[in-house]
């Protein structure tokens, strides 16, 4: 999403079993995951095309995020959901995104929503009235009051808690919030699920403009894993459902992947601090190295401390450097390679031509950040075939805003292939090399007890799907012992 740089980059089918619940335990819930690109041949043009919105209002200088989180629903590669909502549960497709605040789901009152979106999925307006457990939110209550920064001027104690969410490329939603059942498959063991639910509030989308309402890459709402209060990770965290941890695992070579909420024990992690007072997960890189040579990663003269902050966004697609790490970058990339020529393609893509292999030809470009946490990026995670060449998939930010010039934004090139460990209780992010079509270990926090995690990737959305193989994008959640 264009405001939002924690969005999951890959295309996921979260499919969940929607029959009733009686205990509301969350020991985990269960997804499906699926790459969009899964499948097709790696192209620069979609990648770049994916990420031209996002990363121009997340570099511009001064932005003030707006209120319901800030991605951008019409980006493609984002995770998807198909989620139950409400008694009796109704199915919604809505995007898993990071780096967005609130879920939204586009509500009966939006007659310009379309009708059906990503690959021709059907979509389905939401209707509070429809659902025995649906309650509108009102000016009155704390959320309202959180969520705008304190009481609402002329909003009456008993009306609706309206929200706006507004977008880099003009298009915004409008709505109001209402509070509603969400259904998950829970992790019960290994490998195993039962049902579960939890109450969370949620935007009802009104009105949508732009590519909200119009896109082909159009789904039912968003389902938002930021790192404000009003995320789903914040609220069932707040009502001791979940710890504020969560992972993604997502398959660069197959498509699919794991995304889970809890505490990972197995494959250990090595994290570094996010930078405090962030809307976006950011930390400080020290060092970059190229083979084995060290960039100057300075971008001014002001003697400051030789570290360029670093938003890590699975939603964006390419990795987005500085005019002054970049351009040095590319340049020892092909400094091995004397009879390389160099061209502009599309006045935006660096290119070449070679026809050997790129793991051999060119170097490993290696990420260095505090706590001596590193991150790898291969020659073919960083090389693309566009029409009859080869570019790179490092692009330079083209930002001349002062916040652009000493900002990295690194998405799914180097992300893929590799466990990302998100912790808000601790206040950090970490990574390491996994293969994500294998399992991952979590811990139950109320009986201590460690359960298998393992990968999927379910078919086509076009395809019906068998309910016994919904179940891929896992998330462990961990319900807190009430101590009277």
């Amino acid at each position: 999403m264009v405001s939002s740089f924690i969005s999951l980059l890959f295309v996921v089918l979260i499919s969940v079993s929607v029959s009733a619940s009686n205990d509301g335990d969350f020991r985990g819930a269960v997804f499906g995951v699926n790459s969009k690109f899964s499948g097709k041949e790696r192209s620069l043009s979609l990648f770049k095309a994916h990420d031209s919105l996002r990363h121009l209002q997340i570099l511009a200088s001064g932005v003030d995020l707006p209120l319901g989180g800030t991605g951008r629903p019409d980006a493609v590669g984002l995770y998807y959901a198909r989620i139950g909502i409400g008694t009796p549960p109704r199915e919604y497709y809505v995007q898993v995104d990071t780096g967005s605040d609130i879920m939204w789901i586009n509500c009966i009152q939006c007659h310009e929503c379309p009708k059906r979106g990503y690959h021709g999925l059907e979509l389905t307006l939401y209707d509070p009235e429809d659902s025995l457990t649906g309650k509108m939110v009102t000016c009155s209550q704390d959320f309202c009051a959180e969520i705008n920064g304190g009481a609402v001027t002329g909003c009456k104690a008993n009306a609706s808690c309206l929200y706006t969410e507004t977008y880099g490329d003009g298009s915004y939603s409008i709505g109001y919030f209402v509070s509603d059942v969400v259904q998950y498959d829970s992790v019960s063991g290994d490998l195993q699920t039962k049902l579960a639910n939890g109450s969370v509030i949620f935007g009802c989308g009104a009105r949508q403009s732009g590519s909200l309402g119009t896109s082909e890459e159009a789904l039912d709402g968003i389902l938002g894993f930021g790192k404000a209060n009003s995320s789903i990770i914040s609220q069932l965290a707040s009502s001791g459902k979940v710890k504020k941890m969560f992972a993604h695992c997502l398959d660069g070579d197959n498509g699919g992947g794991i995304f889970a909420i809890g505490h990972v024990v197995q494959p250990k992690v090595n994290s570094t601090p996010l930078i405090p007072d962030q809307p976006h997960y950011a930390a400080n890189v020290m060092g970059i190295e190229v083979g084995t040579q060290f960039l100057n990663l300075s971008t001014d003269t002001r003697g400051s401390e030789n570290k360029t902050r670093t938003i890590i966004d699975s939603g964006t697609t390419l990795a987005y450097l500085p005019d002054a790490i970049y351009k040095p970058l590319v340049k020892q990339i092909v400094a091995g390679q004397s009879d390389l020529r160099l061209r502009t393609l599309h006045d935006q893509y660096t290119c070449f031509e070679f026809s050997g292999s790129v793991d051999d030809g060119f170097p490993m470009v290696t990420f260095y950040f505090e706590n001596s946490l590193s991150l790898k990026v291969y020659p073919h995670d960083y090389l693309f075939a566009f029409e009859d060449s080869l570019c790179f998939g490092w692009q330079n930010n083209g930002m001349d805003s002062i916040s652009s010039t000493d900002t990295i934004l690194l998405g799914d090139l180097v992300l893929s292939n590799k466990l990302v460990l998100y912790d808000l209780e601790n206040q950090t992010i970490g990574w390491t090399e996994y293969n994500c079509s294998s399992s991952i270990k979590l811990r139950d926090e109320i009986t201590g007890s460690v359960h298998l995690v393992g990968p999927h990737s379910i078919s086509s959305a076009d395809t019906p799907i068998p309910r016994r193989y919904l179940i891929s994008f896992l998330v462990i959640a961990l319900l807190h012992h009430m101590i009277s």
